[in-house]
This record gives C-alpha cells, sequence and structure tokens, in this order.
C-alpha cells in the first residue's frame, strides 16, 4: 500500500475533472427537463467523495514521499497537471452553484486562490527552465482552462473585473499556446502514444470560454458565436482524426477525452437556452450520448488498471 501512496499519479484529478463535467449535464439537463433530478444528485455525491479520496492519497503521498511530489511539480509534464486540483475544486463549485449555493461560494473562492497560485507557479516553471518543442504537449492548456472557468461562477461572488481579469489571462495564453502546439505537431515528430488522446484537450478552451464570456457578457453576439462554432470546428478535425485514436494503448491520458466533451456538450446546451434551435438540442444531446460512452469506456479500462496494479506505478 505504501508504495501505491508513493506513485499515486498527480494525473489522477483529471478523473474529477470527467466526472464533475458529466455532473454538470446532468445538472444543466435537468433544468431542460430533459433528464430526472437523481442523475445529479447520485453523480455528485460520487464525485465529491471521489475528489476527498484522491486529496486524501496525494495528501498521503506529500507527507510520507514529499520528494515524490516535489519530483512531479518539477517534470516537465506533471507540473501542468497539478492545476486539475483546483479545477476540478471550481468545477465542484459550478456543480452546486444552482443546487447548494452555499458550498459553491467556500469552493469557488479556494478554487481561485489555489488556482492563482498554481498557474503563477506553473508559468514561472515555463520561463525559469528551457524547454524544446518536443517537450510541449496539449497538457500545457490545463493550467489556463482553469483561468478561463473562474468567471462561471465568479460572477455571482466578486466583483466583475475579477472575472474579467481571469478570462483575459485565460483567452491571452490560449491563442499563444494553441500557436505553438500547432507548430509543434505540424513541423515536429508526432506526439508520443502516451499522448495523443490530449489532443481533445483543444476542445477545452473555446467551449469554457464560450460558457464563461455568456456568463460575464449575458449577450448572444458575434464572439460568442465564434468561441461556440471554434468548438464545433474541433471536434469536426478529431473526428476526420479519428483513425488516430483507434488501437492506442491505456493509459491515464485517455481521462483527456471526457472533460473537453462535457465542456463542448454543456455550451451546447446554453446555446439551446439562449436560441432555442433544434440544431443545439441534437448536437447536446450527441455530444452527451458520445460524452457518456467516452466516459463509460475510460472508467472501465481504468478499473482494470487498477486491479492489476498497474496505475500507481514509477513513471518515466
Amino acid at each position: 500500500m505504501k508504495n501505491k501512496i508513493q506513485f499515486f499519479p498527480i494525473t489522477s484529478f483529471s478523473i474529477i475533472m470527467g466526472l464533475t463535467g458529466l455532473t454538470i449535464i446532468f445538472g444543466k439537463f435537468n433544468h431542460l427537463q430533459w433528464m430526472p433530478h437523481v442523475f445529479f444528485d447520485v453523480s455528485i455525491f460520487f464525485v465529491i467523495s471521489l475528489f476527498f479520496l484522491f486529496v486524501i492519497l496525494y495528501g498521503a503521498k506529500f507527507i510520507l514521499y514529499p520528494s515524490e511530489v516535489k519530483k512531479d511539480f518539477k517534470h516537465r509534464i506533471r507540473i501542468n497537471f497539478f492545476s486539475t486540483i483546483s479545477i476540478s475544486i471550481l468545477l465542484l463549485s459550478i456543480a452546486f452553484h444552482s443546487y447548494y449555493p452555499i458550498l459553491s461560494i467556500p469552493l469557488w473562492w479556494m478554487g481561485v486562490i489555489l488556482h492563482t497560485i498554481l498557474m503563477l507557479a506553473t508559468i514561472r516553471f515555463w520561463i525559469q527552465h528551457n524547454f524544446e518543442i518536443q517537450h510541449f504537449s496539449p497538457a500545457w492548456f490545463i493550467p489556463v482552462v482553469g483561468n478561463i472557468l473562474i468567471p462561471v461562477t465568479g460572477v455571482d461572488f466578486a466583483p466583475l473585473i475579477i472575472s474579467y481579469f481571469y478570462f483575459a489571462v485565460g483567452f491571452l495564453f490560449w491563442i499563444v499556446l494553441f500557436t505553438i502546439f500547432l507548430y509543434r505537431v505540424i513541423f515536429h515528430a508526432q506526439l508520443p502514444e502516451k499522448f495523443i488522446p490530449t489532443f481533445f484537450i483543444i476542445i477545452a478552451p473555446p467551449a469554457v470560454g464560450f460558457i464563461s464570456y455568456m456568463r460575464i457578457n449575458m449577450s448572444w453576439d458575434n464572439f460568442s458565436a465564434f468561441l461556440l462554432l471554434i468548438t464545433y470546428f474541433f471536434i469536426v478535425l478529431l473526428i476526420v482524426m479519428y483513425k488516430s485514436f483507434f488501437k492506442l494503448k491505456f493509459f491515464m491520458s485517455w481521462w483527456a477525452f471526457t472533460f473537453p466533451l462535457t465542456a463542448a456538450t454543456i455550451a451546447s446546451a446554453i446555446a439551446y437556452q439562449i436560441m432555442p434551435v433544434l440544431f443545439f438540442k441534437v448536437i447536446a444531446i450527441t455530444l452527451f450520448l458520445i460524452a457518456i460512452t467516452a466516459i463509460s469506456i475510460v472508467a472501465w479500462y481504468t478499473i482494470i488498471q487498477a486491479y492489476k496494479g498497474e496505475i500507481c506505478i514509477e513513471e518515466d
């Protein structure tokens, strides 16, 4: 058991992101009267229990094996996944927002403070260390996506300028990192197999950006349409690339499939709320079915790998 705690992966919190995204979908679909409330109740209880379990396990790793945590934080890839902890807290705040706001408020403040610290620490790490282009992967988007999430409930809990600030920072780094991403995948060697599922992360910034912008501006305009349609473009692009995702060996990075799909589903449901056009409803339901299928498959493989003892092992 001690060895398992020693190698408990920081990437595990990406599981919370995917499952909390699914929980938010249940809440949104219930609000639209597309689904009974019981799905949300069961899902939110399960997700927050799993989150506390992961916090306890990684906290035990921090206490018993601080050198391993330090190694994670100095790793060129794994450092980006520390922000999945703060993003998970922010997503839980969003999930609780409409149903248990008394919990949503402290979760938001905890998420904002922790994410700000982790984001700045990660950006400092990028600047102060020498990187080659092959070190870049879509996982670098993770600390940025967290910034764009902050206004979703932040518009109700803090002055509007704070939401604008985090949205602006997130949007700036999305554009910068996306440019690097295109340069990396077009002009250099292909990503290692382990990181191919992280291609799906490119869906998240415009999808979350649309949700966040609608909360800030409360308006269907050219910019919100731009964000939503860019989200759909990335989805179509990844569908065209479907052969790249078949026959991949299972890694925990498969969870990168999940949160972006749930974010795109929520964005489509919000679009339908604003403009009750059948197109958006069909897209939202289709993406929901794809997302829940992806989560079920990835969860099944995760359980199998955990049963075989192949999850909490020393990574390269």
